[in-house]
């Protein structure tokens, strides 16, 4: 009878102990990448998905302004690589270089009217291959396991490898619209870091607002009606650290 007593007892302790192991592993968070922060300086690159766009001032005093009926712009893909240089100053604020090559393209739609009242249309694509130096500060939150969230921002110096501003504009198909090759922005986003095995992953979204006048006014109906246009920029980034 004794011995009846006590085997329901430990039958029922070995059914339920791979389930309780099972929980208990649950419950135990594996932090990867312990000693990352106490290391000064970390290196990676950034693959990028960008749309470019501008935002644009109309001349209220141009001498086309009658016949030009439409004028848009619109934004298009493109993509960036980068390499990634970060220097930690404490475990939550850092000094990020990122240069970057981005490829970026907008296209300006058109609608004049011509002397008989008719409307001809023309579409110019405006495309730029920038050389980017980013140079940011990231403000990270306090790491949650293997999780953490932050904000960036800084400014951004470029030069335009794909510069047309030189181009010699004549018949009204091959006019190009002109952009000075260099440019300069403020860049402010915001991110969420995920602390792998091997390296740390990030997720990064950020909006870049060029300051400068990048409109070359060279006298043509295209470029005359725009007092000015400055590039922005929404860019999508994952990028991986070690």
């Amino acid at each position: 009878m004794p011995a009846r007593s006590f085997a329901f007892p430990l039958l029922l302790v070995a059914l339920l102990a791979p389930f309780s192991a099972m929980f208990a592993q649950k419950r135990i968070k594996v932090e990867n990448l312990p000693n990352f922060d106490l290391h000064r300086f970390h290196f990676g690159f950034a693959l990028s998905y960008n749309t470019s766009d501008f935002q644009m001032r109309m001349d209220p005093n141009s001498p086309f302004t009658d016949s030009l009926l439409v004028l848009e712009h619109q934004r298009q893909p493109g993509f960036n690589l980068g390499i990634v240089a970060s220097l930690n100053m404490n475990p939550f604020l850092s000094l990020r270089f990122v240069p970057t090559l981005s490829f970026q393209e907008r296209i300006m739609q058109y609608q004049f009217r011509k002397p008989d009242g008719k409307s001809v249309y023309f579409q110019k694509p405006v495309e730029s291959t920038y050389l980017e130096f980013p140079l940011l500060l990231k403000y990270r939150s306090a790491r949650i396991n293997n999780f953490a969230v932050y904000l960036i921002g800084g400014g951004k110096f470029c030069i335009d490898m794909a510069s047309q501003k030189d181009v010699n504009n004549t018949l009204d198909d091959e006019v190009v619209v002109k952009l000075a090759k260099y440019d300069y922005a403020a860049e402010v986003g915001g991110g969420m870091d995920m602390f792998l095995t091997y390296f740390k992953f990030g997720i990064e979204l950020k909006a870049a607002f060029g300051i400068p006048n990048l409109l070359i006014d060279d006298g043509t109906r295209f470029s005359t009606p725009i007092e000015s246009l400055r590039s922005k920029t929404w860019v999508l980034s994952f990028t991986f650290e070690g």
